[in-house]
């Protein structure tokens, strides 16, 4: 932190003295209309860092519920799942593409004073999730079928597990409108109102999914298609309150009726700045889409494994990727308030925080992997091939939390360029060649897939780290 930030911090210390943990803890719960580039840098951080960990902490656990459920059903269910999680990471990608460019935009409006800006960009950034979602809906919906063929399932997904394929991507204007919205309450700083939200659909669905996979009472058993019915219910749940707390409470950022028109401009900017993002996502998920059809090569039960173990992934590194989309936050509301110094020391606080987290996280996956996978499968082929890959993951996690945080601070910045051209040399010029390789032409099988994205990931996460640290980012205009 340099001298000027640190003099900056004790007065916004000064003038905000510091208050009990449990106050604090209840107003990053409550939301507070607090103003993040003049409060302490720390109090910044909790505020937004706690109900954005705990968002993402109820989102991994119903990942590993759902998991847990569907597992019950069989390896090829679980397969299922894994494949058609393949072409939904395509849908993230655009969506979480569309999210990080929504960020950067209401961020650096609402650090600029801009908050009636900030709220017709929301209303934008919602035409484009509608548009978004039309496409992918009309092929999940048709071609569902063709679609696992294409990657590689087995009979009983082909010919069973069809109907969780039409139901996820049929429904998937409901996964595009969650990320784009809370992408909206996170950029203005409503955090709080991100985190309930996210806390009703994902509870909703823990609810559901048993109910409908296995059936109570007059309610039949659905099978592996009753959990995508469960997730579609809970999430569209999600966007109803959504809108409903986008027009009636947001403390930072609040939209009228007759903010409802289309700006084309305004449109386009969105779209624009978020070609970046989606690029980079698209890079990243296409690369897992390779992987997971290298893995189909080699057998349902390495796609299963595969599928449990990123789930147990998701779940332990939602609270990382909580606290690294605090730091998008921080640095688009603090380089549109002109602080510059003070954006970089937030990613230095945070990222910190993140290596110590991701470090414990990797002590449990490297102590107990076996038991851990066998917890949703009692498979033992299953069982083998996850606790391989979590003990592989286990070696390079200190490395993901500054990845992630460096990563989201070009993105907060509106930066969204640099990490696509990253994450194109890294992921699809070494890591889907290396991963190949090693799996088929030198036999290691599913170990060649798991060694590849360790050597990978753990290069792109040490490079991006060192890039950042040259500073360009603080030059981007959104």
């Amino acid at each position: 932190m340099s001298p000027e930030t640190q003099a900056s911090d004790s007065a916004a210390t000064a003038a905000h003295p510091p208050q009990s943990l449990w106050r604090e803890l209840r107003d990053a719960v409550r939301g507070t209309d607090a103003d993040y580039t003049k409060i302490p840098l720390r109090r910044a951080v909790f505020l937004l860092a706690v109900p954005m960990v705990l968002e993402l902490v109820l989102e991994s656990t119903f990942a590993v519920v759902d998991i847990f459920f569907v597992s019950k059903l069989g390896p090829s269910a679980v397969a299922t799942v894994g494949l058609t999680e393949s072409y939904l990471f395509l849908l993230y990608a655009v969506a979480m593409g569309l999210a990080m460019a929504v960020t950067a935009v209401v961020a650096r409006r609402i650090g600029e004073g801009k908050r009636e800006e900030a709220a017709i960009t929301a209303v934008q950034a919602i035409f484009v999730a509608l548009l978004v979602a039309v496409l992918p809906a009309l092929v999940g919906v048709l071609y569902a079928q063709d679609l696992l063929r294409l990657m590689g399932a087995d009979a009983w997904a082909i010919e069973h597990g069809y109907r969780y394929t039409q139901w996820m991507l049929g429904g998937n204007a409901v996964i595009v409108l969650l990320f784009v919205i809370n992408a909206i309450f996170r950029g203005a700083g409503d955090a709080a109102i991100a985190m309930r939200v996210l806390w009703l659909s994902n509870g909703l669905n823990i609810l559901l999914c048993p109910l409908l996979i296995f059936g109570l009472g007059p309610i039949p058993a659905l099978g592996i298609e009753g959990a995508a019915i469960a997730t579609n219910i809970g999430r569209g749940c999600g966007v109803l309150f959504q809108l409903w707390m986008l027009f009636h409470a947001g403390k930072h950022l609040r939209v009228s009726l007759d903010q409802l028109v289309w700006r084309g401009a305004m449109l386009w900017n969105i779209v624009r700045t978020s070609l970046g993002g989606i690029g980079q996502m698209i890079v990243a998920m296409t690369a897992w889409i390779f992987l997971m059809r290298i893995l189909a090569a080699i057998g349902s039960e390495a796609v299963a494994g595969a599928t449990i173990a990123i789930r147990l992934m998701m779940f332990t590194m939602m609270p990382a990727w909580g606290m690294s989309n605090a730091a998008a936050t921080l640095v688009g509301q603090n380089l549109g308030a002109g602080h510059a110094d003070r954006a970089e020391a937030s990613v230095w606080r945070i990222g910190w925080y993140n290596m110590a987290y991701l470090v414990g996280v990797s002590v449990l996956f490297f102590a107990f992997p076996q038991p851990l996978v066998a917890f949703f499968s009692g498979d033992p082929e299953v069982v083998k091939v996850g606790a391989e890959w979590l003990r592989i993951l286990s070696y390079s996690f200190f490395v993901y939390g500054w990845w992630m945080v460096t990563v989201q601070a070009f993105n907060g910045a509106g930066d969204t360029i640099t990490p696509t051209k990253i994450n194109a040399v890294f992921f699809w010029l070494i890591q889907i060649p290396l991963c190949y390789a090693l799996a088929i032409h030198f036999g290691w099988k599913e170990l060649g897939v798991f060694w590849g994205v360790f050597v990978s990931e753990t290069s792109v996460g040490l490079f991006t780290l060192w890039l950042f640290t040259r500073g360009t980012w603080k030059q981007a205009t959104v």
